[in-house]
């Protein structure tokens, strides 16, 4: 019983290791919890088949989707969608289109969880508490990290061809805790729209994950205390440029 429970401590320390400074190596991990590599790696691949780490093609560990969605869950939902409601709404009256809050499920699933409805006659429908398929979603995409530079992807509905869909990531100090998601009719989002409408997205998703702790990557950039001391003002002025853009 003794051993069983070490094992515990041993994984659970290679875990918190993982979520607080993946991507990390072997090596590191290794020695931040005092572990001889053979036995880093034996558990370590343990997590990674229950999905709860993963490991790129250069053998770094980072956290994964069942951390994730613990993360997420950990947080309650309530107070993720309490944190993003502002942001759904202002992306619902500055766009016209329906606004939506959206996290990883277990099986590699997208669960949408919160709406801000759009005032067009023409908008899209709630799909709160309906869960599709992370493959080839522009959420999927966003919670994977798959993202093009612009920072949001947009793509047909995998559900509805007729219905195009933005995704941006939202993220906690641990990784990708959520998506935002904008949906409307095709016909209504040409590539100068989904241009504007993204980085409003992208603004708002930005917003949600200061909130929830997330660091900025261009708030390094510098590496002035100024700079750093200017991080909310800044990211608060990318939000209204975006939304004047949007408009």
């Amino acid at each position: 019983m003794a051993e069983s429970t070490r094992t515990v401590e041993r994984a659970l320390e290679l875990l918190a290791v993982v979520a607080e400074r993946g991507p990390v190596s072997l090596t590191e991990c290794a020695r931040d919890t005092g572990l001889a590599p053979s036995t880093a790696l034996r558990l370590l691949r343990t997590l990674e088949s229950t999905g709860f780490v993963d490991r790129d093609d250069d053998g770094a560990f980072s956290s994964g989707h069942r951390l994730l969605g613990i993360g997420a869950r950990a947080l309650s939902n309530d107070s993720l969608i309490t944190l993003a409601q502002p942001s759904l709404a202002e992306l619902a009256r500055q766009t016209g289109e329906s606004g939506y809050l959206c996290v990883g499920t277990a099986d590699q699933g997208v669960l949408y969880i919160a709406q801000a409805e759009g005032n067009r006659t023409i908008r899209h429908v709630s799909w709160v508490g309906h869960r599709f398929p992370q493959d080839g979603s522009a959420v999927g995409l966003a919670l994977r990290g798959e993202l093009p530079e612009a920072g949001f992807t947009a793509v047909a509905s995998v559900v509805d061809p007729e219905v195009m869909a933005l995704a941006a990531p939202v993220r906690s100090a641990a990784g990708t805790v959520a998506a935002l998601s904008v949906v409307g009719p095709a016909f209504r989002l040409d590539a100068e729209r989904v241009a504007a409408l993204g980085a409003l997205l992208t603004a708002e998703a930005e917003h949600v994950s200061g909130l929830l702790g997330a660091v900025r990557e261009t708030d390094d950039t510098d590496g002035t205390d100024d700079d750093t001391g200017d991080a909310a003002g800044d990211t608060a002025d990318g939000r209204t440029r975006a939304r004047e853009g949007g408009s």
